[in-house]
């Protein structure tokens, strides 16, 4: 047997695996379609598209932490048919809340189009950030991150990229 006077204490062992920091992936997402990988190592394609009966671009007073339309138009006629078309309740006049459709759709001015080249010019919205910014924060954002309008969209981005 070995005496106790004869043992050294060992330093304490850490195992540094336990300490290795996290990396997070992001997508890299072009023009309006975002790479997703599903089952089996294959790519699914996302493509954005406007999702019927949504609206909330229609939502045209969105609260302070969006931009007004002074801020965001450099022609003051921009600003004043923006103005114009704002609803005592925030909403854009055309938008029909039964129908929740566009009731001059196809007449609607060029910032009432969600297109990426809209976005870039009025928002510096960036082609890559499209999807993101031009509809999911904004769905969140009227009506929230567990919102119906929120599922659909997704839904249907996922739909529309499987056929």
């Amino acid at each position: 047997m070995i005496p106790a006077a004869n043992l050294v204490a060992a330093p304490p062992l850490t195992c540094s695996a336990a300490r290795r920091s996290r990396r997070t992936t992001t997508l890299k997402t072009d023009t309006t379609q975002q790479k997703n990988k599903i089952s089996f190592g294959k790519n699914k394609e996302l493509s954005w598209h406007c999702v019927e009966g949504c609206g909330a671009c229609c939502k045209l007073q969105k609260g302070p932490s969006y931009p007004s339309p002074e801020e965001i138009f450099t022609n003051t006629s921009d600003v004043e048919l923006y103005n114009s078309l704002i609803g005592q309740d925030g909403w854009c006049i055309h938008y029909e809340k039964s129908t929740r459709k566009c009731s001059i759709y196809s007449e609607r001015p060029y910032f009432c189009r969600a297109e990426p080249e809209v976005f870039k010019s009025l928002f510096g919205v960036k082609e890559k950030n499209f999807n993101k910014e031009a509809c999911r924060d904004t769905i969140k954002a009227i009506y929230g991150s567990s919102s119906k309008e929120l599922y659909n969209f997704d839904k249907s981005i996922r739909s529309c990229s499987s056929s």
